[in-house]
């Protein structure tokens, strides 16, 4: 989904948020860095598998995805991490590692971190590695109505996703 598809979907659903033009960056920290966004606000969007479907798993950026508590949460029997073979063709016009964590918009499931719900506002990647759109929680929550449980374990560097 390009950016400017993202924002007319947002648009439509009288939604306030602001767009953040920034250098370019390829990791959720890098990010969070460059646009002066704290770890906890910015979300990351990592691919996984839950039995055997494609899936989303929001997480703060200074964090990593529990796989263990996501299989725990979704009582699913196999929870692992998609390979971009698996999903390179799922979003047309969003660059690889920079989709938008609105997996209703592409016919599959979101699980957030319930720290995320603590949050007034936050940011994500908007489809490329150069822009990041802010919005409040609230509206992410109703737009996207994301499964909210614990799905992180441990800081960056822990043996996690």
């Amino acid at each position: 989904m390009p950016v400017n598809t993202l924002k007319e979907f947002l648009d439509r659903n009288h939604v306030r948020y602001v767009t953040i033009t920034h250098s370019i960056a390829y990791t959720a920290q890098g990010i969070a860095a460059l646009t002066h966004t704290k770890g906890r606000e910015l979300a990351k969007t990592v691919m996984v598998k839950v039995d055997g479907a494609l899936a989303m798993a929001v997480v703060p950026a200074s964090w990593h995805v529990s796989l263990d508590l996501l299989k725990e949460g979704t009582g699913a029997r196999t929870v692992e991490l998609a390979g971009e073979s698996d999903f390179f063709n799922r979003f047309p016009g969003c660059e690889t590692g920079a989709m938008p964590p609105f997996g209703n918009l592409y016919g599959m499931a979101v699980f957030a971190d319930d720290s995320l719900a603590h949050e007034k506002e936050i940011a994500f990647n908007a489809g490329s590695h150069r822009e990041l759109i802010r919005m409040a929680y609230d509206d992410f929550a109703r737009l996207v109505e994301p499964r909210i449980m614990r799905l992180v374990a441990g800081r960056a560097g822990a043996h996690a996703a």
